[in-house]
């Protein structure tokens, strides 16, 4: 049978304006917050000036305490110039890291920086995780909207650069799904490339194992 959308995107979506509105992932019949922030100040005109080979690319499992000594290891096997934009891109991920685990109440985190210039998980879909944090820095944002099972939403929306999604997964206690279903924009054939934030909280430390 397919399911039917139990909520409009209004409703399951909720617009935050600061770090703290992330933890309404939590709120009843929540599907999904969006914290609409501008980009770190100079960061994306300094990546969009970037060869695609020069950004950082990377998947891990850290404490959140980690991440900003790692993404610069990440920078520098890259070969990312280094400079206040760098520096700025670094802080912002590992403060997102932070703020993320308070709110999954994780120990750890799976930190994924992904170079993408194909139509990757361009099919509408709900992830196979708890929860998930996604911010776009370079590129067309993550894509989202209301759908029954097998079918693509009737509204899409897309999360401006810099904005930050976190988005409940199948693996999500609460029940029955609002409807909710994200992909990343095809993009293949247009030149196009994004740089992707993926963080995934780790409840339990033997899963990183």
């Amino acid at each position: 049978m397919t399911a039917v959308p139990s909520a409009t995107l209004s409703e399951a979506v909720a617009v935050v304006d600061t770090p703290g509105g992330l933890a309404e992932i939590r709120s009843p019949g929540r599907a999904a917050v969006l914290w609409r922030r501008p980009p770190p100040p100079g960061v994306p005109d300094w990546l969009a000036r970037l060869s695609p080979d020069r950004l950082p690319a990377m998947r891990t499992v850290l404490r959140p305490e980690e991440a900003a000594a790692t993404l610069q290891a990440a920078c520098d096997a890259a070969g990312t110039p280094d400079g206040p934009e760098r520096a700025r891109l670094i802080a912002d991920i590992a403060d997102l890291a932070e703020c993320f685990a308070a709110v999954m109440r994780a120990p750890l985190l799976q930190l994924r920086l992904d170079v993408v210039t194909t139509d990757a998980c361009r099919r509408f879909h709900i992830d196979a995780v708890t929860a998930r944090l996604l911010c776009t820095f370079r590129g067309t944002g993550t894509q989202f909207g209301i759908a029954a099972d097998g079918q693509d939403p009737d509204v899409i929306d897309t999360a401006p650069m810099g904005a930050v999604l976190v988005l409940r997964g199948s693996l999500w206690p609460t029940v029955p799904p609002a409807g909710l279903r994200h992909r990343s924009p095809p993009i293949a054939g247009s030149g196009e490339t994004r740089l992707l934030l993926v963080l995934d909280p780790v409840l339990d430390p033997e899963d990183a194992a």
